[in-house]
């Protein structure tokens, strides 16, 4: 099941916005060449709900650069593609599935961390 969250236009460039989808709270950010990334809202640090006020960025890992969503509770930085935390690798946001059709963002399924 797809759920329609926003149009791309309306999501903030280089931000993160929440959404629900089902009973989950999820963390989605719109990069500058407009890919869409979700992840879970939930600080797994703090408990709280506000990974969509972190701070999107990026940091080098092993020579690639990866895009980020830093915690602004506790300035861990977790990858959006993978959803893991890049100081404690078995931490992890979790990630969902993510497709844009036409300019309308939808959001599926919880994706099965590897």
């Amino acid at each position: 099941m797809w759920v329609t969250v926003a149009r791309l236009a309306d999501l903030p460039v280089e931000r993160a916005v929440a959404a629900r989808v089902g009973t989950d709270q999820v963390a989605v950010v719109r990069l500058s060449d407009d890919r869409v990334y979700a992840v879970g809202n939930r600080d797994p640090f703090s408990g709280a709900n506000v990974m969509a006020r972190g701070i999107v960025g990026s940091t080098v890992v092993d020579g690639t650069e990866r895009r980020t969503l830093a915690s602004p509770m506790y300035k861990q930085a977790f990858c959006l593609e993978t959803g893991d935390c890049l100081t404690e690798p078995s931490v992890n946001l979790g990630t969902w599935q993510v497709r844009l059709r036409e300019d309308v963002v939808e959001i599926g399924q919880r994706e099965e961390s590897v």
